[in-house]
């Protein structure tokens, strides 16, 4: 039975883009809807410890916050970036989908690419469902 939850084409292209912009300093990619949360890719050193569905839980609320920015003076949401004592967490959401990162100390450009990248698949997700 196949645990996945998106299909291998989208989980390939995320990994793809993520491991581009990122390269060696790409800890994990996790993917997330409102009620599924699934691991893409985790670095070989890292433990399997993360809990994913607490963490799931946290970013979630990036579903219903998004709504809290629009019209204002900043623009449009793109990502959230969270620091951490060992690396950064960077967010991305698109419609119902989303996307989180974790990296060792990257450049603030870097993380601006990444979140354009993956805003970028993530509406090309959307858009395909749309049209439907």
């Amino acid at each position: 039975m196949d645990d996945r939850i998106i299909d291998t084409e989208l989980a390939d292209e995320l990994i793809s883009v993520c491991r581009t912009v990122v390269g060696d300093e790409l800890r994990s990619i996790t993917y997330f809807d409102e009620e599924r949360v699934e691991q893409l890719y985790r670095r070989s050193d890292l433990d399997r410890t993360a809990d994913l569905v607490g963490f799931a839980e946290q970013e979630r609320a990036g579903f219903r916050s998004q709504s809290a920015y629009r019209n204002t003076q900043l623009g449009e949401y793109q990502a959230t970036v969270r620091m951490f004592e060992r690396g950064f967490l960077t967010r991305v959401i698109e419609g119902e989908h989303g996307v989180w990162v974790t990296t060792d100390d990257i450049s603030i450009d870097r993380f601006e690419e990444l979140s354009t990248a993956l805003k970028s698949v993530l509406g090309d997700v959307v858009d395909s469902i749309e049209a439907a």
